[in-house]
């Protein structure tokens, strides 16, 4: 390879490097604006929520054309193929992050339409947060190419897990002592374990990022073991 062609290859890693952030950045608004959809009920928003999961997925294609594209073209080699693979692998889950936020508007706009009276008082907001904070440092940890970050945001999975369980187990205590909150109890009980399910995708993206830094697949050894490879022992 020439210099001028390094250059542009490097240029070309850049730019997809760029839309990955883009991509991310769509898909975490997408997660802010249906969980003010669910707590609001703006019918508006939360259609521009559905219709706007056509946007993710066309990211997603297109960067899985441009990612292959390169394979074919550059036949890139060690450290440059596993960033093209960690791109690969964290748009897919950034576009099922992509489809638990239009499942979470889905159930918004059934929410604030039915007539279902009865709904238990649980609240989602602060597990919201906490999973738009992992997608947040996950991405983070992308950009910067950080194995702390990334090491942490596998850490606050757990916080997310907890909190799962804690509203699962809520939500069961209303249902049980009201049967009138069952319907309703159960769509709440749904957009929650979307919450806990943008967690586990974050998850995954911080550990490709440990993946793409270190050349070590960490997704199966817990969070001991990916404290340990970032820790370089």
């Amino acid at each position: 390879m020439t210099e001028h062609t390094y250059k542009q290859f490097d240029t070309e890693l850049e730019d997809i490097r760029n839309r990955v952030l883009q991509m991310g950045g769509l898909v975490e608004h997408q997660i802010v604006k249906a969980m003010e959809g669910f707590v609001d009920g703006d019918l508006l928003l939360i259609d521009q929520v559905i219709n706007n999961d056509a946007r993710v997925n066309a990211a997603e294609v297109s960067l899985d054309e441009a990612c292959s594209h390169i394979i074919a073209r550059r036949q890139p080699a060690a450290v440059d193929l596993r960033m093209i693979m960690t791109v690969i692998k964290t748009i897919t889950d950034l576009e099922r992050i992509g489809d638990e936020a239009k499942k979470i508007a889905k159930l918004a706009k059934k929410v604030h339409t039915d007539e279902a009276g009865f709904g238990p008082r649980v609240e989602l907001r602060h597990v919201a947060q906490l999973a738009v904070a992992m997608l947040r440092k996950a991405l983070d940890a992308f950009a910067r190419l950080d194995v702390n970050a990334a090491a942490e945001v596998v850490r606050q999975d757990k916080e997310v897990d907890t909190e799962f369980k804690s509203i699962m187990r809520q939500l069961i205590t209303f249902m049980m002592e009201d049967p009138r909150t069952i319907s309703r109890g159960l769509e709440v009980l749904f957009a929650a374990k979307s919450i806990e399910r943008i967690g586990d995708h974050s998850k995954n993206i911080s550990e490709y990022v440990v993946y793409m830094v270190k050349g070590r697949d960490v997704r199966h050894i817990g969070l001991e073991g990916i404290e340990r490879e970032v820790a370089g022992h």
